[in-house]
């Protein structure tokens, strides 16, 4: 059974950084895309970035020079670096990763194939 874990949520400051981590099991993703979308009260979901097999990246635009996603192929894990978070970064941030190898639905939400429970990510003013 495949699962993605997300740790790291909680609650921080505005201007205060936050590292959320993503553990999978039960295959390899190693050349796979792996990411995060995250969702906020009342609004709809949003593509927060995505990592390659060569770990190449991209972003959403509301977070493009803030965060940072990096993986480790031999934990089999992706991470979120965020910095200077803002009170609009209030959200559930969910790991995503793509079934196939060598395929990347980018920004498209539907074509992942897994996503773990979430883990909150609140940002105070």
């Amino acid at each position: 059974q495949v699962r993605l874990v997300e740790s790291g949520g909680g609650l921080v400051q505005t201007g205060d950084s936050l590292r959320l981590s993503c553990a999978a099991s039960g295959r390899s993703f190693s050349r796979s895309v792996m990411g995060w979308f995250r969702q906020a009260p009342g609004k709809e979901r949003e593509f927060v970035g995505n990592i390659n097999w060569e770990y190449d990246t991209a972003y959403g635009d509301s977070v493009r020079g803030r965060f940072t996603i990096t993986r480790d192929g031999a934990k089999n894990a992706v991470y979120l670096q965020m910095n200077s978070l803002k009170p609009e970064d209030t959200a559930v941030y969910y790991c995503v990763a793509h079934g196939a190898m060598y395929v990347n639905p980018y920004r498209l939400g539907d074509r992942y194939d897994y996503w773990g429970k979430g883990t909150l990510v609140n940002v105070s003013s």
